[in-house]
């Protein structure tokens, strides 16, 4: 698979790990849809530093929670470039406060299920009809699943269900030669992952892993390159943990 002239919707891409898998994948020759829920002006940043280093982007706006928009993220990928080859399921959402499975509230429980584990059934969905055949699927689960952290009951489950979605929809797609695998970063250097967090917390999860060191964007960036690019054409209904060695 050559990934020169391939397209790619990367949601949640105005951002974080996101935004560094757009640019990873646009160096790489890949037209980037830079999908984004609310953050516009973040978005069309990510979509003009792609275009200034030769890169091919354009943002989208679509909350995939909502099925609709989902659809019409990728008709209009479909009628702007031709097709779609690679999704990125990158889109999420973690509660900063972090609070116990007894403590966290319905609108809070509905939000990650509809965000974190709906949203990918939505775009997973759409991609079962119209992501053209030989074409990647990463999805995003956490290293978080494993590590069974107090205060992470609600948001690891919503990753638990992504993993298990990522291997049955591996299987349902036999025959189009579409791989279907998820990235299960470990702690990461996001905006996402830092908010709300004490500096000594930060610093213990820093601790964590045997190399000592929050991940970058980039880091995670690189394992979604190599899923979606020629040497990941053999993985296929994986979950890989990319987290230093923390779990």
């Amino acid at each position: 698979m050559n990934n020169s002239n391939k397209v790619a919707i990367v949601t949640g891409a105005s951002r974080g790990i996101g935004a560094a898998i757009a640019q990873r994948l646009a160096a790489q020759g890949v037209i980037v849809i830079v999908n984004y829920a609310g953050r516009s002006a973040d978005a069309e940043a990510v979509v003009n530093r792609i275009r200034a280093s030769g890169g091919q982007a354009v943002a989208f706006r679509a909350d995939v929670a909502k099925p609709a928009e989902v659809a019409a993220l990728f008709d209009q990928a479909i009628t702007l470039f031709g097709g779609v080859d690679i999704l990125v399921n990158n889109a999420g959402i973690m509660p900063p406060n972090l609070p116990r499975l007894a403590d966290t509230d319905d609108d809070q429980f509905d939000r990650l299920v509809a965000v974190n584990f709906k949203g990918t059934f939505n775009t997973l969905r759409a991609a079962a009809k119209k992501l053209r055949d030989g074409g990647r699927i990463i999805n995003f689960s956490s290293s978080v699943r494993k590590l069974a952290l107090p205060g992470y009951s609600v948001y690891a489950a919503t990753k638990a269900a992504v993993e298990t979605l990522t291997l049955i929809f591996a299987r349902e797609l036999r025959g189009r030669n579409i791989t279907v695998n998820a990235v299960a970063p470990g702690p990461t250097a996001t905006e996402l992952f830092l908010n709300g967090k004490t500096d000594v917390q930060v610093q213990t999860l820093a601790k964590m892993p045997p190399l000592e060191r929050l991940a970058t964007p980039q880091d995670i960036a690189a394992v979604v390159a190599f899923l979606a690019g020629p040497d990941g054409g053999w993985i296929n209904g994986q979950t890989l943990y990319a987290n230093g060695g923390i779990a």
